[in-house]
């Protein structure tokens, strides 16, 4: 086991980073893996490639050991994109999200109608972007095949409840973007999640896992040479794809992106995603005590049930240049959008940061009552 203070002293990111919802800079874990497995490659020892072959199984594994789903019904993808890109051109029927959604599932589910046809994009109305049980249930008609949703919603931070939204939709697949964190993900039936971002295993790495019930109703509409019954290259003719999970694959993985997903997901296995939630939820309080300090509205969820690791603060619309200002002259790394500015601290936030916020919000304050 990895005690949290060793996990968060294997990260060495800049103080002032509170963009983790954006990109997760990754830790000693991950380096050290890109390292060894790229030093192997580079010197093509005899007998020592054949290892590279061999972390596919090792996510499978890793991913089963946070997710709930079994090994075999988990596969590597290169992207969250890139798995609901799957997901939706293999469905058939309507599939109900909300329009501000994160563009992978959007753009996944369009681009499908557009190609195909099969699938029908349904938009849902929102409470102010939230998917909730509540708006869902009035309306989920029988054109609803699926409902897609992310786990947490990039630009208010709620924390979808999952549960409960198992509980409305019936024998309807679920869609998880998983990107933003882990939860009881077994009461979906297709989750997709990048790297980069919650798990920290940098860009290129993820996963696909699908419930037996989505394997046998999602059709592999790409599915490559990799992806073959025979598990062998198939030469000199055109194989039907393999059942299941396996299908949805086109190509050879990069197998170093997936030592290094691996790894990521390993360690966080050691330290437990319960104590890396609390730490993450704790310092989401801290930012929103110091907005509260400083009269800044925090237009995210309050309520801990209902937020992950991301705090969204809205000044008035004239103070906005100012606020954004006094962060970037403190070094605070965010993301603004829509007037909006979203803080999104990790388990190696430090105090130092914390202090970097003050100061910012200090100044913004400073000068607004100048």
């Amino acid at each position: 086991m990895i005690s949290l203070e060793d996990y968060v002293a294997s990260f060495g990111e800049e103080p002032g980073y509170l963009n983790f919802a954006a990109e997760g800079p990754p830790g000693r874990a991950v380096k050290d893996e890109q390292y060894a497995q790229m030093s192997l490659l580079g010197r093509a020892r005899f007998g020592t490639i054949d290892s590279l072959f061999e972390q596919g199984d090792r996510v499978r594994d890793a991913v089963a050991a946070l997710t709930g789903f079994a090994r075999t019904q988990v596969i590597f993808q290169p992207s969250t994109s890139i798995g609901l890109m799957h997901a939706m051109f293999g469905l058939t029927g309507g599939v109900a999200m909300s329009p501000a959604e994160f563009p992978s599932i959007t753009y996944a589910a369009v681009r499908a109608a557009e190609a195909i046809g099969a699938v029908t994009p349904i938009w849902l109305e929102t409470d102010h972007g939230r998917v909730t049980p509540g708006n869902l249930r009035s309306q989920l008609d029988g054109s609803v095949a699926a409902v897609a949703v992310s786990l947490v919603d990039f630009r208010t931070g709620y924390l979808a409840d999952l549960e409960g939204i198992r509980q409305v939709i019936g024998d309807r697949l679920l869609i998880v973007d998983a990107i933003q964190g882990f939860a009881p993900y077994e009461l979906a039936d297709v989750v997709v999640a990048g790297g980069q971002k919650w798990v920290r295993a940098g860009w290129g790495t993820g996963f696909m896992a699908l419930s037996d019930r989505a394997a046998a109703t999602i059709v592999p509409v790409v599915s490559g040479f990799s992806a073959t019954e025979s598990g062998l290259l198939p030469l000199d003719e055109v194989q039907a794809p393999k059942a299941g999970v396996d299908a949805f694959q086109i190509s050879n993985p990069d197998y170093i992106a997936e030592a290094r997903f691996a790894a990521a997901l390993e360690e966080i296995a050691e330290v437990g995603v319960t104590e890396i939630n609390t730490s993450i939820r704790d310092k989401v309080t801290r930012i929103i005590d110091l907005a509260d300090e400083f009269a800044i509205p925090v237009v995210s969820p309050r309520e801990v049930a209902e937020r992950a690791g991301i705090v969204v603060i809205e000044p008035r619309a004239d103070q906005l240049t100012v606020l954004t200002a006094s962060l970037f002259n403190h070094g605070v790394t965010t993301t603004m959008r829509d007037g909006k500015v979203r803080l999104a601290p990790h388990v190696s936030t430090d105090e130092e940061t914390f202090e970097m916020l003050r100061s910012s919000f200090v100044s913004f304050a400073t000068a607004i009552t100048v």
